[in-house]
C-alpha cells in the first residue's frame, strides 16, 4: 500500500485542485475540518485507481472558504457541516443551508472550547 501524503495549498488553490482532480478522473471521497488550537484544518481528499490524494487548506473560524460544490455536486454535505459544526464561512455553496443544516444546542459546537466546572 502507498503511503498518504497531505499536500498543503492555500484557500486560492481549493477550486483549482477539485477542477483538476475532477479533470483527472478522481472522486471526492472526503472533506474533513478539525480544530488546532485558533485555527481549523481542512482536508480534501480524492482517489483514483485506490490511491487517496490529500489536499490541506489552513483557516481561522472568521475566514471565507470557496465550496467545490460546483464541481462536486455532493460536497454540499460536507461544506454544510464545516458551516455548521466549525462556524466556517463557505461561500457558493449549491445547496446552502444557511446554519440549519444540523440542530445544536451550542452554535458551532466544534469550535469551541467546552469545560466542567471545578476543572483545573
Amino acid at each position: 500500500m502507498e503511503p498518504q501524503t497531505i499536500v498543503p495549498i492555500t484557500v486560492g488553490e481549493v477550486v483549482q485542485k477539485a477542477e483538476q482532480a475532477k479533470k483527472d478522473g478522481c472522486r471526492l471521497v472526503l472533506i474533513s475540518c478539525t480544530k488546532i488550537d485558533e485555527t481549523f484544518e481542512i482536508i480534501y481528499t480524492y482517489e483514483k485507481d485506490l490511491k487517496l490524494t490529500n489536499y490541506r487548506i489552513t483557516v481561522k473560524q472568521d475566514d471565507e472558504i470557496p465550496s467545490i460544490s460546483g464541481i462536486y455536486w455532493g460536497s454540499f454535505v460536507y461544506e454544510n457541516e464545516i458551516h455548521d459544526l466549525y462556524g466556517i464561512h463557505v461561500k457558493g455553496i449549491n445547496i446552502d443551508f444557511k446554519g440549519t443544516f444540523y440542530k445544536t444546542a451550542i452554535k458551532h459546537p466544534f469550535s469551541v472550547t467546552i469545560t466542567k466546572e471545578g476543572d483545573a
